[in-house]
């Protein structure tokens, strides 16, 4: 069954490089090679997937009235502005002041040190002041700071050299930041049922959420998904079971009558998604005992679990803050994988963090089973449910946080998965390692506020959840 990808895969960058027309006749040569530099800057945007809206060198009042107007209708996403050398901030300014997108300064020097030697043996003072001033991106730096704090531009500082491979790491995570907040911006993550009832950290403000993310909350009746789940056809669970088998590692205790009816509900899950154009969920919902809703409810771990391998995260127990930060564990690549902490282990200093579903296949450390069980613990019911351990290595953990100063904030930490004896209860488990040692992060995490649920993905991804935060305007606090 066919799932819409995830949007807006491609970003929009106004780039625009600044200079000092003054300059041009007295320094021969020098404006050509700032326009090859800002060449190279275009081509390297590029190669991060970024289609590029060149508007070329402002080195006077007239070139920045140009720009702006050009950048004012080319509907970007973010401005690079590279200093190519010093540059007066008043043909600056009516560029920016324009600019409602965030914008990254780029302070790229040619070369991580001049040639002392020959720079001092040039023929004449003029061809040192001429080569001086290709070097000399620094030297306005602070004079952009200064303007942009004076009338309350937010900006983002990239300080290195113009072909060294940190710098084009940090300018590609930028770009990425970016296009994930452009991916939130266009999701709609669906709502449907109802807070687990009594966990208070989980209840959550949309309208906060929608503020700071620009995510689109779509309010779902559970009727619906249990009107698509009666109407689904036997061909349609057929095919169902089927993917299931090309998912999981079904467990030969999970029964025919099982694996339709979780095949039933998953194909009235996707079909929700797609008639909705949902990129997220957050569902709960228990039925009365005995009811068709019940049914339903204790049927959806295998479903959401389909989903969330197919850009879909869904977050169980109504978690809405732990849905939007699942996604943006998707929108980075990382995975996102439904989790809250289970136990700590002193002896081996690890922290044990699962969940009874959804796990999210792309990062499990070989294959996802399907497992029976007797008893959902904490809910109503039986039925199936998915085993597996986050792969082994490098692992980020993000939770979306709402505070008391209303506030909203990712919360990050870096650590490890890592290979050991896990709960084989029919959940999601693995073991994850810290550098502060398992006692200190378990306090510091929880001192951060955040709820008890969070999104594990895999790859150190901290750098760039920061950036995502700096553009989209909204807290960040890291521990480990």
């Amino acid at each position: 069954m066919q799932i819409m990808k995830s949007p807006a895969e491609t970003v929009r960058v106004g780039l625009f490089g600044i200079g000092l027309d003054t300059y041009w006749p007295q320094f021969s040569g020098l404006h050509e090679r700032l326009l090859r530099y800002l060449a190279g800057i275009k081509t390297g945007l590029e190669r991060s997937g970024a289609t590029v809206i060149d508007c070329g060198l402002v080195d006077n009042l007239d070139a920045a009235a140009r720009a702006a107007r050009q950048l004012s209708t080319a509907d970007v996403d973010v401005v690079f502005l590279y200093i190519s050398t010093y540059a007066l901030s008043s043909t600056v300014l009516p560029v920016i002041q324009r600019s409602r997108v965030p914008v990254v300064v780029l302070n790229l020097q040619p070369v991580a040190q001049i040639d002392y030697t020959a720079f001092n043996a040039l023929e004449s003072r003029e061809a040192m002041t001429g080569e001086w001033l290709a070097h000399c991106q620094a030297c306005c730096v602070p004079e952009l700071a200064s303007v942009f704090d004076r009338v309350g531009k937010p900006y983002h500082l990239v300080t290195g050299t113009l072909a060294d491979s940190e710098t084009w790491a940090e300018i590609d995570s930028w770009v990425g930041a970016v296009r994930v907040a452009k991916v939130l911006g266009q999701t709609r993550i669906g709502l449907m049922g109802h807070y687990y009832n009594g966990m208070l950290d989980v209840y959550s403000d949309y309208t906060q959420l929608a503020s700071a993310f620009g995510t689109h909350f779509e309010l779902i009746e559970f009727d619906e998904l249990a009107g698509l789940r009666a109407a689904a056809t036997d061909a349609e669970v057929d095919a169902m079971v089927q993917d299931f088998g090309d998912m999981f590692d079904v467990s030969a205790g999970c029964t025919f009558e099982e694996l339709r009816r979780a095949a039933r509900t998953s194909v009235a899950l996707h079909k929700l998604v797609i008639h909705r154009r949902l990129g997220g969920m957050a569902t709960y919902f228990e039925g009365l005992p005995g009811s068709a809703h019940e049914d339903v409810a204790t049927s959806v771990i295998a479903g959401n679990t389909l989903l969330t391998a197919r850009n879909v995260p869904v977050a169980g127990e109504y978690e809405v803050k732990n849905a939007v930060a699942m996604k943006i564990m998707d929108a980075f690549g990382a995975g996102g994988s439904f989790s809250e902490f289970y136990l700590m282990d002193f002896v081996d200093d690890v922290v044990l963090l699962g969940h009874d579903g959804p796990a999210h296949a792309g990062i499990a450390e070989g294959r996802v089973q399907l497992v029976p069980l007797n008893v959902y613990h904490g809910k109503p019911g039986k039925g199936l449910s998915v085993q597996m351990s986050v792969r082994h290595g490098p692992v980020t953990i993000l939770s979306v946080c709402q505070h008391r100063d209303g506030s909203v904030g990712l919360l990050v930490s870096e650590g490890e998965s890592v290979a050991g004896p896990t709960l084989h209860i029919g959940n999601t488990n693995s073991r994850y390692r810290f550098s502060i040692g398992a006692k200190a992060y378990v306090t510091a995490w929880a001192k951060a506020g955040p709820s008890h649920h969070c999104a594990i993905g895999v790859g150190h991804i901290a750098d760039k959840l920061e950036k995502l935060a700096q553009i989209l305007g909204v807290g960040f606090a890291r521990v480990c």
